[in-house]
């Protein structure tokens, strides 16, 4: 039986504003459980467990456990980690079957040719790494790779379809790296699930149907990407069934050779050449550029909320200093007294994200290109400072990067860089009480479009600015040759007590940031359990206008939020929350707005 000391729940009593229950009926709407059975066909069978799950989701439960958990966006992919858990594997174990389903049945969010972060808590050592499994521009890239011969910035889709928006994939490099580190089961033997659903076919889901039909004229530019996507000329639909030979094939190499049998030899050869041939939009990726990939670990920038630490992802993701940001600055507020209906309370947040964001454009980028002030970001005392701006009545009319302590001086220019929402996430378990919270993408829904070996190429170039400088001063996360992107990805592990009290992420472009710390807020300040914390209705600001998730009672505070001055926007919020809560028992939560589910025992 897993036992962390301190569960995280503040509350036994749960006391929900009107936004709460919302949630849980919004759950129940996407899958109620008398669907439960037809949402079970469209996957094509599956566990009484994985059916339950769906069930408990719909009604807007948590999954309860008491050995391990898994989280993932498909419940194929959970029922691979599961399998991997149930037999003693380790969480990374279980990670690498999980991410080996996800590229084949939901392709279209993240796969081989990605990257990913990964947090992970060793239950022996009680301490937390991170591994950056980030994409590298390619060594002969410039700075000018998104700009027009005339000087001009390429528009965004002008950039991402084809060749040139491909950076070297880290995703496999990744599953190797962790499984070395942290990994007790066989290897070989994580990659059964997907090469038996490659081979034997697996049902295609509402979602990914959805989503290829939605994107017609850009997957059907490239033929071999036209070839799996619109086999007989048509696009796959909702309960097809589609089998993917060459991704068995690419996942039977590595279960043999390891990861770096990806990196050289063949299959390196037909990225490259699927990269540099694209037609009208070719790229720069070489084989020297996919032999010397390496995963890096990372320092963890954990940021004091309440009586927890918020641990998450270092730079080159801006998502753990953002999150900790905006934390941070709210840790003097009490945001349990105005409750998640409070149009003040969301005032708060909305502009200590908005001023936490400000921040980010200016400061954030690879570390190993971009010296940066990572501790003066998350010191108490500036983000106490920052906090204060927030003491007001009404939105802040504007908000400006703040002036953390340095070690050194530098001159930098804010960012507009565009981050599009695709992605998916992981949260793991184990039976050992080890925790693994990983993000994993290849950037826009699709990538670059490109297909090869049965995977999609990632298009996470386009996370660079495509300007170079501003006013004459460089912008921090300008592209250089070998440079890693700026990402919001914000894998998390809340620790208490020198514990995992909750694991959680999402995909959403640059909203992951404000979901992920919503999850937190409502979960610790609201006493929310993990199914409501992640179901609830978003409310985003980044940048100075606030999103309201569309068809939620989060529309309801329109008029407050634009009594107090802010410009506000109803529209759909597609997160992809996946949050597993540690105390003496486990607690899983998965996000109603996409297909996932937490399986546990």
């Amino acid at each position: 039986m897993f036992h962390s000391r301190t569960p995280l729940a503040v509350s036994a009593a749960l006391v929900l504003g009107s936004l709460a229950p919302a949630a849980a009926q919004q759950t129940a709407d996407a899958v109620a459980p008398e669907a439960a059975t037809d949402t079970t066909t469209a996957f094509g069978g599956l566990s009484q467990a994985a059916t339950d799950a769906l069930v408990l989701k719909g009604a807007g439960t948590p999954v309860e456990a008491e050995d391990w958990m898994v989280v993932a966006a498909n419940p194929l992919a959970v029922e691979a980690g599961a399998r991997v858990l149930r037999e003693g594997g380790t969480a990374a174990d279980a990670m690498v079957a999980v991410q080996a389903v996800l590229g084949l049945v939901e392709p279209q969010s993240s796969g081989l040719g990605g990257g990913a972060f990964l947090v992970w808590y060793d239950a022996d050592s009680g301490e937390v790494t991170t591994l950056d499994g980030r994409e590298t521009a390619p060594l002969e890239a410039t700075p000018t790779l998104f700009q027009t011969d005339d000087g001009e910035t390429m528009g965004f889709f002008d950039a991402v379809v084809g060749g040139r928006s491909v950076g070297t994939p880290g995703t496999p490099a990744l599953m190797q790296a962790a499984h070395d580190k942290w990994g007790q089961s066989d290897w070989a033997g994580l990659f059964a699930e997907a090469i038996d659903l490659a081979e034997g076919g697996f049902t295609v889901s509402p979602r990914l149907a959805d989503l290829v039909a939605g994107d017609v004229d850009r997957l059907g530019r490239f033929r071999a990407t036209q070839e799996y996507f619109f086999p007989g000329g048509d696009p796959i639909a909702e309960g097809d069934t589609l089998t993917n030979p060459d991704y068995a094939d690419t996942l039977r190499q590595i279960a043999a050779e390891g990861a770096d049998v990806f990196y050289t030899g063949p299959i390196a050869s037909d990225i490259v050449a699927t990269v540099r041939t694209a037609a009208g939009n070719p790229g720069l990726l070489s084989r020297a550029d996919l032999a010397l990939y390496e995963v890096k670990e990372r320092d963890p920038v954990c940021v004091p909320y309440r009586a927890h630490e918020v641990c998450g992802m270092g730079p080159p993701s801006s998502g753990a200093l953002t999150v900790g940001q905006i934390l941070g600055m709210l840790d003097g507020y009490d945001l349990a007294a105005l409750g998640p209906d409070s149009a003040e309370a969301w005032r708060l947040i909305g502009d200590a994200s908005r001023l936490a964001f400000a921040d980010r454009g200016l400061y954030m980028a690879d570390t190993d290109y971009v010296p940066m002030p990572t501790k003066g970001l998350v010191a108490p005392e500036y983000l106490e400072q920052r906090g204060q701006l927030l003491s007001g009545d009404d939105a802040l009319p504007e908000v400006s990067p703040g002036n953390p302590e340095w070690d050194h001086a530098i001159d930098l220019a804010p960012d507009t860089s565009l981050e599009l929402p695709s992605t998916s996430h992981i949260s793991i378990v184990d039976s050992h009480g080890n925790a693994l919270s990983m993000t994993t993408t290849i950037e826009n829904g699709f990538g670059s479009r490109l297909f090869v070996r049965g995977f999609l190429l990632n298009n996470e170039l386009t996370d660079f600015s495509f300007s170079t400088h501003s006013d004459g001063r460089p912008i921090a996360n300008r592209l250089e040759p070998g440079k890693r992107p700026r990402s919001s990805m914000a894998p998390t592990i809340v620790m208490t007590d020198g514990a995992p009290s909750l694991v959680i992420g999402s995909p959403g472009g640059s909203r992951i940031i404000g979901y992920v710390a919503q999850a937190i807020i409502a979960h610790v300040d609201w006493g929310m359990n993990v199914q409501e914390a992640v179901s609830m209705p978003h409310l985003v600001n980044r940048f100075g206008t606030y999103d309201l998730e569309a068809g939620t009672t989060a529309a309801d505070l329109e008029s407050a939020l634009t009594d107090l001055g802010f410009e506000v926007n109803v529209r759909d919020l597609n997160s992809g929350l996946h949050a597993i809560a540690v105390g003496e028992t486990l607690s899983g939560g998965a996000d109603p707005r996409r297909e996932g589910i937490a399986l546990g025992q």
